[in-house]
């Protein structure tokens, strides 16, 4: 099977920012932290070890692959998590960042939706230097305004679940939450329905996509 807009081209923006691996390290801040959370019950320690957690896979990343910006932004949005819950001293501060995501994600997914202009088809657009060219093929925007509605649909349904247990300080509820619905595992359900829809472009348009 062949997918021809993720390309090396394609993928540029998300590597930009240290693609799956900065993707995991946020996934592994929030169950670190979750986990000491439950084993010590102290906040700042548990945001400490968290932040340490990826601090090591930054300096692993950085020996590897020379990767200096990359490290730095996934170490940077751990260590924001930890400012946050560290200067309240309230475990789901830790997440705030990951429930502010989803509510404003899902606000501007919509809104993409709404207004003509969806989210995924300006991504795949700029990373591919395409610009806005495929919104003069109408096979290519539905495929774009459908893929959208994937990523909205999931972050409307992360926010409404994520804002109420923040509210109510369910820690424990909150951080399991956020690693599944506002990480990596929704995330790549999202992208693979996304990855379905592509694929099925008729060989004849203009999309650049090969089924």
């Amino acid at each position: 099977m062949t997918f021809s807009v993720l390309t090396r081209r394609s993928l540029s923006l998300f590597d930009a920012v240290g693609g799956w691996r900065t993707v995991a390290e946020a996934v592994a801040s929030r169950i670190v932290f979750l986990l000491a959370y439950l084993l010590t019950g102290q906040v700042l320690t548990s945001a400490l070890i968290a932040v340490g957690a990826v601090a090591v896979l930054a300096v692993i990343r950085v020996w590897t692959e020379r990767k200096f910006w990359s490290a730095a932004i996934g170490l940077g949005v751990v260590g924001l998590s930890a400012v946050l819950a560290g200067s309240t001293g309230r475990a789901v501060d830790f997440y705030l960042t990951a429930v502010l995501m989803q509510s404003g994600g899902a606000v501007l997914l919509l809104l993409s939706i709404a207004v003509g202009w969806p989210a995924v088809g300006l991504a795949i657009g700029a990373a591919r230097g395409e610009r806005f060219s495929w919104r003069r093929d109408p096979v290519r925007r539905r495929q774009y305004r459908i893929c959208t509605a994937f990523f909205a649909v999931k972050s409307t349904v992360a926010a409404l679940i994520l804002v109420p247990l923040y509210l109510t300080e369910q820690a424990t509820a909150l951080g399991i939450t956020a690693t599944i619905l506002g990480g990596a595992p929704a995330a790549g359900v999202c992208a693979y329905l996304s990855w379905r829809v592509l694929r099925k472009a008729p060989p004849r348009s203009r999309t650049g996509f090969a089924p």
